[in-house]
């Protein structure tokens, strides 16, 4: 019987539930009050009654508002009675836009909530049918603390996402179908809704756009790779060494690597920035000992500065590597490697046939999800190389360092394409999502977790 219950939906609900049950889809609480819930059906009543006073006196003003972005634009208009221009007040396309989000945030609560006091509602039904045990108000409340105390728990962290991340990630979302740009900046002038337009501008051919976008996005995906597996490799690697039974001073070996974690990255990226410059002691110091006699473009030509903020991740990147893998090599079964010497491997075939897969089985959720940062990965172009070198063939700012999480800071910071910016961050969702929904789906990781075990 408890199965039957825990198999109902919405339709089975209102199909089998009583008259109560029915009328508890327009008047939230009904079947609670009904069946000895009295306080708890009334709050279901009561957050129905809020809402509906919400949209009548401010939500459904909000939403319709949303539709337009607003029509008033700010001006002067002349007072005949004073004889002087005025300056007369526009609506806001930018507050119009986040007070209907927050209309729609509200909605999707309420609807949670209309939704959960049904299934309340049908359970208290079901025990009072049955001869069961209905829960009082106060053994609802006590729950929260023991069998329900998960509730409890998420209650907070729910509803700081929902207003620090969910609000305006929608925010975020809507403003890519608005025109919302430096010439049309709220009150002055307002912007509006323009569909897929901001889309097809980025991905069609022949837009001068569209024409930086694809370059910059796919110099973003080889520097994606060539920074994940570079340090992934250069980690592996320098934590294989260190390990190795006659290496001495493995404590003072990891330190030293620690140290440049130590120092903050944007710190340690300014510095570095410096010392490649034309004038900086890498140049300097070439210069003196006779390998140029003109100063390298480290961070000037495009091929140099590519290879140059590759490297410098490597060497910020490769100390996370070397201790995470460093932990994996100690517990790795000393018993493989004395069985394969047993049957005459070397120490390449011991790395293919024991410590690599071992090491990739482990580091694959690590591998993707730092594959997906590096994709985001704004501090290292943005305070070695600031996207430069700049071309004339690159549009709204963007360099051939760009990766599309710096050009969409450069769009918001120094153009005002919000609408741009948001397009952008979209697509870089998209990707991400899929390439890590696909990678994780594939992975041994995840099909075979006990594998190694």
């Amino acid at each position: 019987m408890e199965n039957e219950y825990k198999k109902r939906n919405l339709i089975t609900i209102f199909t089998k539930g009583d008259i109560f049950s029915k009328l508890s889809y327009v008047v939230c609480g009904l079947a609670n009050i009904r069946h000895g819930q009295r306080i708890k059906g009334i709050l279901f009543l009561a957050a129905e009654v809020l809402y509906i006073l919400f949209m009548v006196m401010r939500g459904g003003g909000l939403l319709r508002n949303l539709m337009t972005l607003g029509d008033q634009v700010q001006g002067m208009n002349l007072n005949e009675e004073l004889g002087i221009y005025e300056m007369t007040p526009g609506d806001n396309s930018m507050l119009i836009l986040l007070s209907g989000v927050v209309a729609i945030v509200i909605t999707i609560a309420f609807i949670g909530v209309w939704g959960f006091s049904i299934f309340s509602g049908e359970k208290a039904r079901y025990n009072a049918t049955r001869g069961k045990h209905v829960n009082s108000f106060v053994e609802d409340v006590i729950s929260l603390a023991s069998g329900n105390v998960h509730f409890s728990l998420l209650a907070i962290p729910v509803v700081g996402l929902t207003i620090f991340t969910v609000t305006p990630l929608i925010y975020m979302i809507l403003m890519a179908f608005t025109n919302y740009d430096q010439d049309h900046q709220p009150p002055g002038n307002l912007f509006d809704w323009v569909g897929l337009k901001n889309f097809f501008t980025l991905l069609s051919a022949g837009d001068r756009l569209s024409s930086t976008f694809w370059p910059v996005l796919g110099w973003t995906l080889i520097w994606g790779f060539a920074a994940t597996f570079t340090c992934y490799f250069g980690g592996m690697i320098v934590a294989m060494i260190i390990n190795s039974k006659g290496i001495k001073l493995k404590k003072l070996w990891r330190t030293l690597f620690v140290v440049v974690m130590a120092v903050p990255g944007f710190i340690s990226l300014r510095v570095v920035a410096t010392m490649l410059g034309e004038r900086g002691i890498i140049n300097v110091l070439l210069q003196q000992w006779g390998f140029t006699d003109h100063a390298l473009p480290f961070l000037t030509n495009v091929t140099w500065a590519r290879f140059s903020v590759i490297a410098v991740n490597f060497w910020i990147g490769v100390p996370v590597t070397m201790l995470m893998v460093s932990g994996i090599l100690m517990n790795i079964p000393e018993e493989l490697y004395e069985s394969a010497r047993l049957d005459g491997a070397g120490p390449i075939t011991m790395f293919r046939k024991i410590t690599f897969p071992y090491m990739w089985f482990v580091t694959t959720p690590y591998l993707i999800a730092n594959l997906i940062s590096n994709f985001n990965n704004f501090n290292t172009i943005y305070f070695l190389t600031g996207g430069e070198p700049h071309t004339l063939d690159y549009f709204k700012g963007a360099g051939k360092t760009d990766l599309l999480v710096t050009w969409l800071y450069k769009l918001t910071k120094d153009s005002n394409d919000y609408n741009l910016a948001a397009t952008i961050g979209i697509i870089i969702f998209v990707i991400s999502a899929v390439f890590t929904l696909i990678s994780f789906s594939r992975s041994g990781a995840i099909k075979n977790e006990e594998g190694f075990q």
